[in-house]
């Protein structure tokens, strides 16, 4: 766990402070990270969970300062609840993804959609926000949600990536929503920028983030290559390739791990490499 203490503002840059939330769990590490952004006036990304004592450490660290936007990356619970309750406190718009609720029997409850999200203004990729002293640009990056954004802080360099990049842990790529061809094709977007830094709304920043990207494709074409292997070895349930694929998982992840196996499978079945349909999968022929 990060040593960040919950609830207090931490200054990471001239323009960026961080508040984390009190809401730890095996899919959030310490808590979901709310960044503010500003001096004079602010935008605030990731908003997180609807919690009283976050909301309070977010007043208490705005001090009264004007919001010129919430921003949230996408709608699961633990990003974006706590948008309708600090748009009600301070007056700002809530912009940024755009709405998305799904029936989805997942493996995490908090990654369950937020059904309350009502932005003001949906941001596509390439728009911008801007007040004193910073802008912020929209990054279209689906894949761990359909509706994922990051956004690039243009002042400093910084990126601020959601669920999509984490320095702690790769990121759930759960169907029916989450995408593993369009999670990968939204990485290599990543790579061909220039930031500088990664905030993540999980985990510790991450100051060499071409590396760390670079890293993280290769670690997904190694899950193919796993799953693949094993198809051909006549393993073809997804718990028995989440089994020898993730030896020594703890019991409340493999939920989680046989989704990204799905999401592997799905991708490979798009480019003609497999076929399946529901845990038992086979090489195409």
């Amino acid at each position: 766990m990060t040593e960040t203490p919950t609830g207090v503002a931490e200054r990471l840059d001239t323009l960026v402070v961080r508040v984390l939330a009190p809401n730890p769990s095996p899919y959030t590490y310490s808590g979901t990270q709310t960044y503010l952004i500003g001096t004079s006036d602010l935008a605030v990304i990731d908003p997180g969970p609807a919690d009283p004592a976050h909301l309070a450490a977010l007043t208490e660290a705005i001090a009264g300062r004007p919001v010129r936007a919430i921003l949230c990356t996408h709608t699961h619970r633990d990003h974006s609840p706590a948008a309708a309750p600090l748009k009600a406190a301070t007056g700002a718009p809530v912009i940024g993804c755009a709405p998305l609720t799904m029936d989805d029997a997942g493996p995490r409850a908090d990654a369950a959609f937020d059904a309350e999200y009502r932005p003001d203004r949906v941001l596509t990729h390439g728009e911008t926000i801007a007040g004193e002293g910073w802008t912020i640009e929209a990054v279209a990056t689906p894949g761990h949600t359909s509706n994922h954004l990051c956004f690039a802080l243009r002042e400093n360099g910084a990126l601020f990536t959601g669920d999509h990049v984490m320095g702690w842990s790769t990121s759930v790529v759960a169907p029916p929503d989450g995408d593993m061809t369009a999670y990968l094709a939204s990485l290599e977007l990543l790579m061909h920028r220039e930031d500088k830094v990664y905030y993540p709304a999980h985990g510790p920043q991450i100051d060499r983030p071409q590396r760390l990207v670079r890293g993280m494709i290769g670690h997904r074409r190694q899950r193919e290559g796993q799953i693949l292997r094993l198809l051909r070895e006549g393993v073809h349930r997804i718990p028995d390739l989440r089994a020898r694929m993730y030896v020594g998982l703890d019991p409340r992840l493999e939920g989680a791990a046989e989704r990204s196996v799905l999401a592997h499978l799905i991708d490979l079945m798009g480019r003609g490499i497999v076929a399946g349909e529901g845990e038992d999968w086979r090489m195409a022929a």
